[in-house]
């Protein structure tokens, strides 16, 4: 069964690359910039960038909100913006941060990658702000673009700013190294500097940087609850808006991001610097910096992780929730019905069998006390063919629904917290082949209700539309006030579950649906 776990971690890697407390009152922002015709102009701290005109929204793409990260610049802290002469051409997506092939087709080198862009309502303006909504896109850390997520929905519909995020990503944004200042946290550094720039300049663009919500799926979930726990994010957002990336997480549910020590950060340092061949150099870093980019990508892990007991991330985000010690903001958590079915599927599609049979061995592979494993086995009986959807639950339930649930919980005792499940059953799938089983609800699929990914959600029947409004509303309502139901329907209150489904959306008891209290009393 050893090639279970070796295909756990190729259908993880790939899943990552399916889609795409009183604050001081922010500096005034820089004057908009009037323009004639269809390319709106926009004055920013660092110069002039023109963007696109659109029906009801203008978008601008690869603001620089930092300087390239380039030569002595490679793992070291965000610097500002370099400023620039003239109008910026900011109509057409910057390269995306160095990944390998996948999302971005072709994958990317670019280390030159430290941009945001910004969509807004046509009438958004300093002298009438709207809320902004910052997103940090999924990926498993080491995959994604913030140009990939077409917000203009979003921002015409809820009528806020929102601000996409590109970070960096793998090796790049997350080596961890003794001394190296910023050690394993760089990706989540640039984070907080588009938070700074956003406050900074965000009033120029149409949007009140006294409100702003940071919000992210899965990986970009993961790094939302990140800076929640991040002494040095304290006052950069309002609100946080978490989708499938729940703070409980750790290794021991492997398919899910977490955070690790620095012990564990400085050893995947280490292999990455003996398999790019600087291990034995007088000058480790210095060499690791000369290696060109596409080494790098082709020597890192299939995904990584924030290192904790940093100075920007003091603690483990999931001890930091279980204390209380995050910032005490609104928060909106959820997850979907089916998160593990497409890691199973993957699993499955690579040629490994799930039957009657072989079942407790697979299971085993993942709950190696054979105790504990028995009692997943009799949770989770296998009959026939659908080996493939009970092994998803039971990827899904103990990664990313229990967790979720438990971390909702753990924030609601001390702030608003408001939660949900995406449950459509048969939403655009995330695969381009069709999978081996029905997938449902599974991870990533509540995306397209919120952004067009490449296309979709052109794909989805009148009710799926019907519910990407419906989300809409709650996300952006949230956004501007903090209650997503704010007086909208289908009422949503904090006492509730909140069910999203095309046919249904109301209260949910998802926690023995998923088995949670066998999870809770997991090891």
């Amino acid at each position: 069964m050893a090639e279970v776990r070796w295909l756990a971690a190729v259908a993880a890697s790939a899943v990552a690359v399916l889609v795409p407390s009183a604050v001081a009152p922010p500096p005034a922002p820089p004057a908009s910039v009037s323009a004639a015709g269809s390319a709106p102009v926009v004055r920013t701290g660092a110069g002039v960038v023109r963007g696109a005109d659109h029906e009801g929204y203008r978008v601008f793409f690869g603001v620089p909100y930092a300087a390239p990260p380039v030569g002595a610049l490679r793992w070291a802290l965000p610097r500002p913006a370099v400023a620039w002469r003239g109008v910026r051409d900011a109509t057409r997506p910057a390269p995306a941060c160095a990944q390998p092939a996948g999302e971005v087709p072709g994958g990317s080198t670019g280390e030159d990658c430290l941009h945001l862009n910004v969509t807004a309502p046509s009438d958004a303006s300093p002298s009438r702000p709207r809320p902004v909504l910052v997103w940090l896109h999924g990926g498993g850390f080491t995959s994604g673009a913030g140009s990939s997520y077409d917000a203009h929905r979003m921002a015409v519909r809820g009528d806020v700013v929102v601000v996409t995020v590109d970070y960096r990503l793998g090796a790049l944004g997350f080596l961890g190294r003794a001394g190296l200042p910023g050690s394993g946290t760089f990706g989540l550094a640039d984070q907080q500097a588009a938070l700074r720039y956003v406050r900074r300049n965000i009033g120029a663009f149409g949007g009140d940087a006294r409100n702003v919500t940071l919000a992210g799926e899965s990986a970009g979930a993961y790094a939302v609850c990140a800076q929640l726990a991040s002494p040095a994010a304290a006052g950069l957002f309002h609100r946080a808006i978490m989708e499938s990336g729940p703070c409980t997480g750790g290794p021991a549910r492997p398919f899910a991001p977490y955070a690790v020590g620095p012990a564990a950060a400085e050893a995947a340092g280490a292999k990455l610097a003996d398999a790019v061949g600087c291990a034995r150099r007088a000058d480790v870093l210095g060499c690791l910096r000369r290696v060109p980019v596409a080494r790098l990508l082709a020597a890192q892990g299939a995904d990584a992780q924030p290192e904790y007991g940093t100075p920007l991330l003091p603690r483990d985000p999931a001890g930091a929730v279980a204390s209380g010690r995050m910032a005490r903001v609104p928060v909106l958590i959820g997850a979907n019905h089916d998160e593990g079915t497409v890691w199973a599927a993957g699993i499955i599609a690579a040629g490994t069998s799930v039957t009657p049979a072989n079942w407790p061995d697979v299971v085993r592979e993942f709950v190696p006390d054979p105790a504990r494993a028995a009692e997943v086995v009799a949770a989770y009986p296998v009959h026939g063919t659908d080996g493939g959807p009970v092994f998803g639950a039971v990827v899904g339930d103990a990664n990313y629904a229990c967790p979720t649930l438990r971390t909702g919980s753990l924030l609601a005792a001390r702030q608003p917290v408001w939660r949900y499940e995406f449950a459509d059953p048969d939403p655009p799938r995330p695969t381009p082949a069709p999978p081996p089983f029905p997938l449902g609800a599974t991870h990533t699929t509540e995306l397209p209700y919120l952004f067009d990914l490449g296309g979709r959600p052109r794909d989805m029947t009148e009710g799926q539309h019907r519910l990407a409004d419906t989300m809409i509303g709650y996300w952006t309502r949230f956004a501007r006030s903090g209650d997503p139901g704010g007086g909208g329907a289908p009422r949503w209150t904090r006492s509730q579950v909140q069910g999203l489904a095309p046919d249904r959306t109301g209260p949910v008891r998802p926690g023995a649906v998923h088995h949670c209290g066998l999870w809770a009393t997991m090891p």
